[in-house]
């Protein structure tokens, strides 16, 4: 199969995952582990454009599916901004040491959204609370969830390899 299909099916097959587990509506401290996971089991597996991608496309999913209140649709930018920065630092941390990138990774987004709440947007405080500690929760909880996914996706030969997946993605 040619290497841009390839791409391009697995990043939509993550897409609809992330899909199917906002439809669940299980709410933040459940789905957000998921979606923050796939976000960046999707920067190891198929690289960090497609992880950025699809962290674009999950506060929409959210908004649709009842999962974001409409109340934080103004909040939507700055939730794509915190996926994309948690993808790519995680992207570029991760050979240096998986726990760090985790770490900071999680802490990136929730500053961008912590910054957004309190500075930039004029929402109730009760409901901006959403997009501050909890964001900095799943982001962890989801991060460390996707450690353990990737290192079995790894150990069972069905994704490569961090370093694989890079020299594929610049080869495209």
């Amino acid at each position: 199969m040619n290497g841009k299909i390839k791409l391009m099916t697995r990043t939509a097959l993550l897409l609809a995952l992330t899909i199917a587990f906002q439809s669940l509506k299980f709410g933040q401290f459940f789905t957000g582990p998921l979606v923050n996971a796939i976000l960046l089991i999707s920067a190891c597996t198929v690289g960090w454009p497609s992880g950025v991608i699809i962290g674009a496309a999950t506060p929409w999913i959210a908004l649709l599916v009842g999962i974001l209140k409409a109340a934080l649709a103004p909040a939507i930018p700055f939730i794509m901004l915190g996926n994309a920065l948690l993808v790519i630092a995680f992207y570029f941390l991760k050979p240096l040491n998986s726990y760090l990138a985790v770490v900071v990774s999680s802490f990136i987004k929730f500053g961008v959204l912590y910054i957004a709440t309190m500075y930039i947007l004029h929402l109730n405080p009760a409901v901006s609370s959403a997009l501050q500690f909890p964001q900095l929760i799943t982001a962890m909880v989801g991060g460390f969830l996707a450690l353990i996914v990737i290192s079995a996706l790894n150990s069972f030969g069905v994704a490569p390899k961090m370093g694989k997946a890079q020299k594929k993605i610049q080869k495209l």
